[in-house]
């Protein structure tokens, strides 16, 4: 075996490629993987923000989220999500999910309509990680 910290990107699609493979082997929908990234920049062009998602078997799956600190509380969070979750449901997504910490934006999150479904205690130690999810208001509107 050897461990490889830094795979290509040929590496990367070919594990992509086996769990595709697999998926349709078990006759599961089809995984439909893509990435969503979306960067929010201020009038002079500097990022003050952006979300790293992608969109799988008609989830969204928002894996990070950040606003620069001096541009928080103005509804650039809001925003980035609401634009992420348009793209989701214009790709077939139902859902989205994420996870944040007990030391980050559990409230912003639920403030959107987002719930808890799973909590992971002393991730980091002594704090919670929260995993939550949300309809999106599709054909499938069932949480």
């Amino acid at each position: 075996m050897q461990i490889d910290d830094h795979p290509t990107q040929a590496d990367l699609a070919l594990i992509n490629q086996g769990l595709e493979a697999h998926a349709q082997e078990a006759r599961v929908e089809p995984r439909n993987h893509q990435p969503l990234t979306l960067v929010l920049r201020n009038a002079d062009g500097h990022m003050i923000g952006g979300v790293v998602a992608t969109t799988v078997w008609g989830w969204l799956h928002v894996k990070e989220l950040w606003v620069a600190a001096s541009y928080r509380s103005a509804g650039h969070g809001a925003e980035l999500m609401r634009a992420a979750e348009d793209i989701a449901r214009r790709r077939g997504c139902h859902h989205a999910m994420l996870d944040t910490f007990d030391f980050q934006a559990r409230e912003f999150y639920e403030r959107l309509g987002y719930v808890v479904f799973g909590v992971l205690d002393d991730f980091p130690r002594a704090h919670q990680r929260f995993f939550m999810r949300k309809a999106l208001g599709t054909d499938d509107d069932s949480t």
